[in-house]
């Protein structure tokens, strides 16, 4: 699940942290880089068991709705949304259960918000046109939560704060593990029951290997980095940059000149993504400028055997 998007977020992020904190000490940096990744893994099952977490509630909702119908003679409530076979399938998953085990969380522990959620839920047109629907399936139950996810919980500023006050690694990562969880839903499958293997919090062992490596390179060789910079920001000022596009340079030529598989162009882009996104409004612009300057640099001197498509390596702003 820990994509090299989250990785080179996380690594600028920490590698900031390095400077800012004085200590200098690489080895306590290393680890805490890796356990702000391990903790978005931990926001990912978090988010999923959320969905449980719904069902649950719905249940109590039913409950005293069947009682009253009872007591009144009247209709009996539908039992489709609290017995959704998605949601009951996802309760049973063995590896959801452990992972929740682990983290020691439960959405009990924030019954008002659940409930407040669940109203909202059941207010909406996606609940209404599921309760209605003559289609009744594994496939229409599956569906019907991931218009409630992207609909209710990928956007939801009170979700949003209750995880601030859970942990504080998970400010910046919620928009990359919803698309997680929403890959998740989608790759459920009835036939797997309990045993439906959730996404791993690495994809291969390479990637965390990536996330060391980046970090060690951004950090050991941050002189020569900013000697480039420096050495080839001729239409641009160098010394009034913002500190933030600094560092995403810096991590930048880190994984320019160390990953030889990773094309340039990718590594432009991805960076200037996180710049738009953590530093100044000019800053994709200023960086896309400079990397493109530095990658040329460094190809022309012959210490970077990559090529750039220059087709698209300028960055459309």
């Amino acid at each position: 699940m820990i994509n090299r998007e989250l990785i080179r977020i996380k690594t600028v992020q920490l590698t900031y942290a390095y400077y800012q904190n004085g200590s200098k000490n690489i080895e306590s940096a290393e680890k805490e880089l890796l356990f702000s990744l391990s903790k978005a893994y931990d926001m990912y099952a978090y988010l999923l068991a959320l969905i449980v977490g719904i069902t649950k509630e719905s249940r109590r909702h039913l409950e005293v709705a069947q009682a009253r119908a009872q007591r009144e003679g009247t209709e009996m409530p539908s039992q489709k949304f609290a017995y959704n076979r998605f949601a009951l399938q996802l309760e049973e998953n063995k590896m959801l259960n452990e992972l929740m085990e682990t983290q020691k969380k439960s959405w009990n522990d924030n019954p008002e918000f659940l409930k407040k959620l669940y109203l909202q839920i059941t207010e909406s047109q996606i609940y209404h046109d599921y309760m209605t629907d003559e289609q009744d399936d594994y496939a229409a139950d599956r569906e019907v939560w991931r218009k409630i996810y992207r609909t209710f919980i990928q956007n939801n500023d009170d979700l949003d704060a209750l995880l601030e006050e859970e942990s504080l690694y998970w400010n910046d990562d919620k928009d990359i593990v919803d698309t997680f969880v929403l890959k998740t839903i989608k790759r459920f499958d009835e036939k797997k029951k309990a045993s439906q293997e959730l996404l791993p919090e690495y994809d291969s062992e390479e990637d965390k290997d990536y996330a060391r490596k980046l970090f060690r390179y951004a950090i050991l060789n941050a002189d020569e980095y900013h000697h480039l910079m420096s050495e080839t920001s001729i239409n641009w000022d160098f010394s009034r940059l913002a500190y933030m596009d600094i560092i995403i340079m810096q991590v930048a030529i880190a994984e320019m000149l160390s990953f030889p598989s990773i094309p340039i162009n990718v590594t432009i882009n991805e960076f200037v993504e996180i710049a738009k996104a953590y530093s100044t409004p000019r800053s994709g612009s200023y960086i896309n400028g400079m990397l493109d300057n530095i990658a040329h640099h460094l190809i022309e001197t012959g210490r970077l055997l990559k090529r750039i498509d220059d087709r698209n390596d300028k960055i459309t702003q």
